[in-house]
């Protein structure tokens, strides 16, 4: 009865807090610290921190250098977002998610203090969670950037321990820039002078901006394919840097461009001085859920017991070559996608390097999402690309029209964090 009522009470004032978003976002840190200094400035309370920019790839690496941290005995707090199936997800604290008693507490102090100042939702949200990991004791606090980098909310941290920017690519242009480049320059905002940077595999222009960033502040870069390798061979995962070699498993989560993850992850470990366990543990204990994770319960599966049903929240371009790389190399199966999207993104850039392992597309709205693109829009789309599509009213339609033609089928279903959120709460 207690965790109902608290429950109730998180959503409450959740909800309550999104009142207060300004209607135009313009991005700067004016109310953090103004709401910080009202709430005794938790940020400079903080364990380490590994702060983590990027454009794709941020959750895997965070979950990979937390798994080899907790393996060497470290206490790690995190901070995610956005969450699938419930905000508590966002928080964790001393390795648990946070309570719903304690996050209603944070949160209604938070408001208190704000007190019906206009503030981003995730403005306020973060400041709770600093709240969280000031008053709790740990070695760690993996903190993962919300949106760019240089105006984040998160950006608050002073000196990390050491920071992190993954892969780089083309989203939220809206906010960020038109071009990696410019996208680069405002992930490259999280580097503090003489704070550690492992970069990892960028394209050209992207390194470039993140190199003239790490120049001007004096900010030390330990990058990909200069400083640190990591590469498969022979079923294993291979990784280089100047301490040497380290031959690990393969990263128990799926898809090849996991092992560009795990490489960042490993350097990170190997900066901060864990053990090669620690590093093993990295890639073999991670657990980070619609990155390609194969669902094993709930209506969804007793729908279609002999498909095999995987769950993927990549949204850009660059997240649809990863998923076309993953089906690659996985077992030739007819494969099929059911895929729903925002109306913010780059469709037709997710879905064309999908188009050569698809046998079909079935089009779905995202229940609840005021910014769902409809589904004749994703059906259009993916036709563009040369991919049979279809319309579909729910997830749980398209999967019924797939296994009426084949039984055996593999469905991915793909397109965006809030679609997998949806398919999480039920199927989880």
């Amino acid at each position: 009865m207690t965790t109902t009522v608290a429950r109730a009470g998180s959503d409450a004032v959740l909800e309550r807090l999104m009142a207060l978003h300004p209607k135009i976002i313009d991005l700067r840190l004016d109310r953090m610290y103004a709401l910080l200094d009202r709430l005794g400035r938790p940020d400079l309370r903080l364990p380490a921190v590994i702060h983590v920019a990027g454009t794709n790839g941020k959750g895997s690496t965070q979950a990979m250098i937390r798994a080899g941290l907790e393996a060497a005995g470290k206490v790690c707090h995190a901070y995610t977002s956005p969450h699938l199936a419930r905000f508590h997800e966002r928080i964790r604290v001393a390795g648990e998610l946070i309570t719903d008693a304690d996050l209603t507490a944070l949160m209604e102090e938070v408001e208190d203090a704000n007190a019906g100042d206009a503030i981003t939702y995730f403005e306020i949200t973060t400041c709770a969670a600093f709240l969280a990991f000031a008053r709790t004791p740990a070695d760690y606090l993996l903190l993962e950037v919300g949106l760019g980098g240089r105006f984040d909310a998160t950006n608050v941290v002073e000196k990390p321990a050491v920071c992190v920017i993954t892969p780089v690519s083309l989203d939220h242009q809206q906010f960020l820039g038109e071009t990696v480049r410019e996208i680069a320059g405002e992930k490259a905002g999280i580097l503090k002078p003489g704070v550690p940077c492992v970069v990892g595999p960028q394209t050209a222009e992207g390194l470039e901006a993140i190199e003239a960033r790490a120049e001007a502040i004096a900010a030390p870069l330990i990058v990909a394919n200069r400083d640190w390798q990591s590469w498969r061979e022979r079923d294993r995962l291979v990784f280089q840097d100047q301490n040497g070699l380290l031959d690990l498993p393969p990263p128990n989560l799926p898809g090849p461009h996991q092992i560009d993850n795990a490489g960042a992850a490993l350097a990170v470990l190997r900066h901060l001085g864990m053990p090669e366990a620690a590093c093993e543990a990295a890639v073999s204990r991670a657990y980070w859920p619609a990155r390609m994770q194969r669902l094993r319960q709930g209506p969804l599966v007793q729908a279609a017991p002999l498909a095999e049903l995987w769950l993927d929240g990549g949204h850009n371009p660059a997240a649809g070559e990863a998923l076309a790389a993953t089906l690659a190399a996985m077992p030739a199966r007819p494969t099929h996608a059911i895929c729903g999207m925002l109306n913010t993104k780059d469709i037709a850039g997710f879905l064309r390097p999908l188009a050569p392992h698809l046998a079909s597309l079935r089009a779905v709205s995202i229940p609840g999402e005021k910014a769902t693109l409809p589904a004749e829009d994703t059906r259009a789309a993916a036709a563009g690309v040369g991919i049979v599509a279809d319309v579909a009213e729910s997830v749980a339609a398209a999967l019924a029209a797939i296994v009426a033609i084949d039984p055996h089928a593999r469905v991915v279903i793909c397109g965006s964090l809030y679609l997998a959120g949806s398919v999480l709460r039920e199927n989880g």
